[in-house]
């Protein structure tokens, strides 16, 4: 009688088993990363911000209903990345997925156009379905709400041709992008910047951008005068943008000793004197030298910006009266360089393109104790032109010469690290060393600890234009705004990069340098393997499965057949 009950208890409770097991797992996620790149493992920073969080955090992601398997992978994965953040931060962790085609509850709005109206651009997809093409817009964005404030999250930047690559470089900084957004909602200790004003540094309208949207809201920011005093020990940063006078001596000295006194130095530099704006009254503009006079500065901390340009066919487009009748065409301008990242460094790995402007090239020199990443540099296709050079949109009526495009991966944004020898060693002069003395500081021949500067040979990179009276984004082109030669710019990301590698403020390098390795199969072992393989996957679980039934009975026949 007891063999009897324990034979009819065995299925129900082995049911019951399985589903209780389902339902804690269902609550308790837990795995166990067995990858080389750790690419299911939180760095300790990320766990250390989501910890931390003082208030909830709620995370929409417009993910939702799309066709591109891609982006449907993409969206996968930030829901196990979100999972993870909120196993870590409990409840003040809260994410949804939104459908960017729903209306936002009670208004007659999508979120699509909320976002549009945010600057946040689509990617126009072409899907193949039964009936044909289909066009869709997809918004690879997130964004994140804490308290009353709210940023985007971009989570592709790659190129608009999906590719398996782009969307595998896109999962691996899902956790830098998410975790440092949260981070400078949550974080109130803000690093202190210097902004540069006292050289020609624009501080207009086209600096909208650059201000309003990257300083302010991470940084406390202050103009500062390199001429009239140094910078104190307090500031992180010092940041000098496309300046169009001369470097005095007492600025290039307040900026060589912030250096040797442990300050990260940012500089986007235009040597020469260019402008869109000149070229589209005349149609034509020399380009010359500003000598700003920082050669000596940055030759000695290993780099020399050429008074050259750099030209390349892989460029941005800008519209031209080809045949003097009024009607313009949209053509490929090659003083508009479209940078694509070599994701060679955090600063720019996976990064989409960054568009310049008239852009110099970038010699390294060697120096010693000190080591050079290129950061920025040309594509396969493109050459310098020296200068005095004269620019004309008249060159657009013919085709380039595709033959004098041979040079490949001209500099423009160079990454300098090490200890830095001051630019005054065994120079400098009584009146410098009473001028530092006046505000406490100390001369120094050489850096106290390994410092970094970044120099990007193009002012314009971090500059916004405008339409009709409108911002918009930095680097992106007015002309072809909200048209198909409308691509999507990076140049945001970069200087974001930039600034977050130079100050390090969250420890977020670890998330930003992980990298996901791409294991695709051998297509010669597929295709020599197909029939053996689907023998192994298809037959033998179905003929393990009969013999198991087979034996079985027979088992069951033996033991009740007495």
């Amino acid at each position: 009688m007891q063999k009897k009950v324990k034979g009819k208890l065995w299925l129900p409770a082995t049911i019951i088993a399985l589903v209780l097991l389902n339902w804690l797992a269902s609550i308790f996620h837990k795995r166990i990363d067995f990858t080389n790149e750790k690419r299911f493992t939180l760095s300790s920073s990320t766990k250390k911000i989501i910890r931390q969080l003082p208030e909830t955090v709620t995370i929409d992601v417009f993910l939702k209903g799309t066709s591109n398997s891609g982006f449907t992978r993409l969206g996968k994965a930030s829901e196990e990345l979100l999972q993870e953040f909120k196993e870590i931060g409990g409840s003040k962790i809260q994410f949804r997925f939104i459908n960017p085609e729903d209306e936002v509850e009670g208004t007659n709005i999508t979120y699509a156009d909320t976002l549009y109206s945010m600057g946040v651009v689509p990617i126009n997809l072409t899907s193949q379905v039964k009936q044909g093409q289909q066009q869709q817009l997809v918004y690879p964005t997130a964004l994140v709400h804490y308290g009353d404030q709210l940023l985007p999250v971009n989570l592709y930047s790659g190129d608009p041709v999906i590719t398996y690559s782009a969307i595998n470089s896109a999962e691996a900084q899902l956790e830098y992008k998410f975790a440092s957004v949260i981070d400078k909602l949550t974080n109130t200790n803000k690093p202190m910047l210097a902004y540069s004003n006292g050289n020609g540094e624009p501080q207009g309208g086209n600096v909208l951008d650059l201000v309003e949207n990257v300083l302010r809201p991470d940084y406390n920011l202050f103009m500062f005068d390199l001429n009239r005093r140094p910078i104190p020990d307090t500031f992180k940063l010092l940041l000098i943008v496309k300046p169009s006078k001369p470097f005095t001596e007492a600025a290039k000295l307040n900026i060589d000793q912030f250096v040797m006194h442990g300050g990260s130095v940012l500089m986007f530099v235009d040597k020469l004197d260019a402008e869109l704006d000149s070229l589209r009254i005349k149609n034509e503009v020399i380009a010359y030298d500003r000598n700003l006079q920082l050669n000596d500065l940055l030759f000695k901390y290993g780099v020399r910006i050429n008074s050259d340009l750099v030209m390349d066919l892989q460029c941005d487009f800008l519209p031209f009266d080809v045949n003097g009748n009024g009607q313009f065409d949209f053509l490929p301008w090659n003083y508009f360089p479209r940078f694509v990242s070599k994701s060679n460094h955090p600063v720019n790995k996976n990064m989409g393109h960054v568009f310049g402007r008239f852009v110099n090239s970038i010699d390294t020199v060697e120096t010693d104790g000190i080591t050079k990443t290129i950061l920025l540099s040309s594509s396969a296709n493109a050459r310098s032109i020296s200068t005095p050079a004269l620019i004309s949109g008249k060159q657009n009526a013919t085709a380039p010469d595709d033959t004098k495009f041979n040079k490949a991966d001209i500099p423009v944004a160079v990454l300098l690290e090490g200890k830095f020898q001051s630019l005054y060693k065994n120079r400098a002069n009584q009146a410098m060393l009473d001028t530092l003395a006046q505000y406490n500081t100390s001369f120094m021949q050489q850096c106290i600890s390994d410092n970094k500067i970044i120099i990007v040979s193009d002012g314009d990179m971090v500059l916004n234009s405008f339409i009709k009276q409108d911002p918009i984004g930095m680097g992106m082109n007015p002309f072809t705004y909200g048209s198909q030669k409308q691509f999507q710019v990076a140049n945001r990301d970069f200087l974001q990069n930039c600034l977050s590698y130079l100050i390090n403020q969250n420890g977020l390098a670890e998330a930003k340098a992980k990298d996901y390795s791409q294991r695709l199969m051998d297509s010669k072992k597929v295709t020599a393997q197909k029939i053996t393989w689907q023998v192994l996957n298809i037959i033998v679980p179905v003929m393990v499965v009969i013999i198991f039934a087979l034996i079985y009975g027979w088992w069951r026949k033996r033991k009740y057949a007495n």
